[in-house]
């Protein structure tokens, strides 16, 4: 750890300590974050899945390593000054121990937070039992409390993105892992205002993440806000965003035409964000 580093964790933490609503965008690359930093943001956050599509695999196969997923966060975090925490995925480890050592290892990358959720993995079993996802929690916190710095720990409960959108074992795991100390919480798929209110009422006063950019999350951020959502941040969808113009000028392209470039970032603009 440097001065640097320890900096931005301090950042991060009062981010999250404030009243004000933290946008957080989610680059996949170097380039998406210097725009990102260009733009504004005040911290950024990895995409698991944006990272996945950018190395031309699928998404939640479990084809992105620790060591992919560690190699993307060193570039974001070297791409700009801006604290960035990483979306760890499951650990890339079942057992407690295997979580800890990757939230280390992610610190030693410069990151000053990160997420662990509680999906296995494997279809048959795709949540970890409820004991088991607390250990794994509680073994992660162990490991932040013993760097020198802040480490953001995020736990994320997963029913809503698997099938199982049972939001009492959603809002018990969230309690269990805030009690083992998690920073914040967060459970991906919440689509209404009353699951979002719940959540952030089971955990108060620790902060919530909701996520933003499925096709059936579109509440405004203003009344996030006013639900007492500390965070917000959007997954893939700046990937997918990007990506979706990439096929339609490609799509275009194939069909004879180059109308698409009319539509493109100019390339002064461009160069003028990487040279900020």
């Amino acid at each position: 750890m440097d001065d640097k580093q320890l900096q931005k964790a301090l950042a991060f933490q009062t981010l999250h300590r404030r009243d004000e609503l933290l946008v957080l965008p989610n680059p996949w690359d170097a380039g998406s974050a210097k725009i990102l930093a260009a733009l504004g943001f005040e911290a950024l956050a990895t995409t698991s899945a944006g990272l996945a599509f950018a190395l031309g695999r699928p998404d939640g196969e479990g084809l992105i390593s620790r060591e992919d997923t560690l190699a993307n966060a060193r570039a974001i975090v070297a791409a700009t000054p801006l604290p960035v925490a990483a979306d760890l995925e499951n650990g890339f480890a079942d057992e407690p121990q295997g979580c800890a050592d990757t939230l280390l290892q992610a610190a030693a990358c410069g990151l000053v937070g990160g997420s662990i959720e509680d999906a296995s993995g494997r279809a048959d079993t795709p949540i970890y039992p409820m004991e088991l996802a607390v250990e794994r929690i509680r073994a992660s916190v162990a490991a932040a409390r013993s760097l020198p710095f802040p480490f953001t720990l995020c736990a994320r409960a997963e029913n809503f993105l698997h099938g199982r959108e049972d939001l009492s074992d959603t809002l018990h795991r969230l309690e269990a892992y805030a009690e083992a100390g998690a920073d914040v919480l967060y459970a991906p798929g919440l689509t209404t205002r009353a699951q979002i209110d719940a959540v952030v009422r089971a955990v108060a006063p620790k902060p919530v993440n909701v996520l933003m950019g499925l096709s059936a999350s579109s509440l405004p951020l203003d009344e996030l806000a006013a639900l007492g959502v500390r965070r917000v941040s959007v997954g893939s969808s700046l990937a997918r965003a990007a990506f979706g113009g990439f096929l339609r000028a490609a799509r275009e392209l194939r069909q004879g035409s180059t109308g698409f470039a009319r539509d493109a970032a100019p390339f002064a603009e461009l160069n003028d964000l990487f040279t900020r």
